[in-house]
């Protein structure tokens, strides 16, 4: 028998707020997070929205010291880990500290740092350039400074499979513990690249919306009038524990996770293979991997990136898959308000999802006003839905062909 993994706390840093409350009211409201970038210039860039984290001061969370050595997206990441520990009551001791691993993805990790160190090798010479350079760029610190700030001494690791990063990398966490490796794992996706380079890199590739007169209603997956992505950036964690653990301590469930299915598509560097193979071949891994028949499936959080291309591929996937029945189940993509954490979407969708489980209600996806004829699945048009919710999916499918779906259920004793 494989051990059973629930999820016992949630952290949330996004464009729709920097907890959990504030995360799901925004998304049960239809709010959209979205809105002129203020970083930095853009006044010479095609794209000048992006969904920002507003409001976030790292020293809530951090001591001066550490924050000024982490990267932005460290920082979010340890905020989340902080929130999803202490909602979960999770203590962390020497007793207990080996059995307690971290797993923490990210899709570009410290871009920030190097752009920025970078301008100061171009300027002032190499001996300005700051020895916390590496540590504070690598991707994996922000599972190593999680690990180092909580005490946990178990499984650490990072998974780096671009936008399928955050999903991923709380699929290995689940295996981690049905495994017997750890009896808790806090695992997530974390993400802060709405920076120069990136955001000129993803213009050249003509990927990003324009609709720059318009920042609310530029991410509308599955609209005809859909004209790319929108960045965003910020930080999911999760608190997986095997289920005797969790009860033994009286920890409160959110839900259980009882599937993971990963593929690849084996098609192109950037665009997803047009017929959804890849994507369909996750699906039906992560249905086998929970034991669970494609009717029994209530709602599925989508990958939905308001890009022409993979919205009709992920549309092609779950019809694939789920046949007649992709009819009846309701489908949202929570990016529409958010926009595309990249690296961190899928961790940030996980939660929506294990909260849709919970509470039986549906986030919408918002600026549907008119559905592309390719797509023509319930897609919760506008306006949050009370809806059952025994089974639910949340997939994630990344640049390489990355594809990866976790399988979620209402906790029952």
């Amino acid at each position: 028998m494989k051990r059973r993994v629930v999820i016992t706390g949630l952290g949330v840093i996004s464009p729709l707020g920097n907890d959990r409350n504030t995360f799901w009211d925004n998304l049960i409201k239809g709010n959209s997070g979205i809105d002129h970038i203020e970083h930095f210039d853009v006044s010479d860039y095609p794209t000048k929205i992006a969904a920002q984290v507003r409001d976030f001061n790292p020293l809530d969370y951090l001591s001066r010291k550490d924050a000024r050595r982490m990267d932005r997206f460290v920082q979010f990441a340890c905020a989340a880990a902080r929130q999803a520990v202490e909602e979960a009551e999770l203590k962390i001791n020497q007793e207990n500290a080996e059995r307690i691993g971290v797993w923490i993805g990210t899709g570009i990790g410290g871009l920030e740092t190097n752009e920025k160190q970078h301008e100061i090798l171009l300027t002032k010479g190499p001996s300005h350039i700051s020895p916390f350079l590496i540590p504070m760029m690598i991707s994996n610190m922000a599972s190593g400074q999680v690990s180092i700030m909580l005490g946990a001494h178990g499984p650490n690791g990072c998974t780096v499979t671009a936008c399928a990063a955050g999903t991923q990398s709380i699929g290995d966490a689940f295996r981690i513990i049905q495994n017997g490796d750890a009896d808790v794992m806090i695992t997530g996706g974390a993400e802060a690249c709405i920076t120069p380079m990136a955001l000129a890199g993803f213009c050249a590739m003509k990927a990003l919306s324009t609709r720059n007169e318009d920042p609310k209603g530029a991410s509308r997956p599955f609209d005809t009038e859909r004209d790319g992505f929108v960045m965003g950036e910020g930080a999911g964690i999760v608190i997986l524990e095997e289920l005797n653990h969790a009860q033994e301590r009286g920890a409160k469930v959110y839900a259980e996770l009882i599937g993971y299915g990963a593929a690849g598509d084996g098609y192109h560097i950037v665009q997803p293979d047009p017929e959804g193979r890849g994507a369909a071949q996750a699906f039906a891994l992560a249905l086998k991997n929970a034991g669970i028949e494609p009717q029994q499936v209530d709602y599925i959080n989508a990958h939905g990136t308001s890009t022409e291309i993979n919205d009709v591929m992920e549309t092609k996937a779950i019809k694939r898959v789920f046949g007649d029945h992709a009819y009846r189940i309701a489908v949202s993509s929570t990016k529409s308000m958010t926009g595309h954490l990249l690296g961190a979407a899928g961790a940030v969708e996980f939660i929506a999802t294990a909260l849709s489980c919970r509470y039986d209600m549906i986030p919408p996806t918002i600026n549907l006003n008119n559905p592309d004829p390719e797509c023509d699945l319930d897609y919760v048009p506008n306006t949050a839905r009370e809806k059952i919710v025994n089974i639910a999916l949340s997939d994630s499918l990344g640049f390489g062909g990355h594809n990866a779906v976790l399988v979620l259920k209402k906790f029952n004793r």
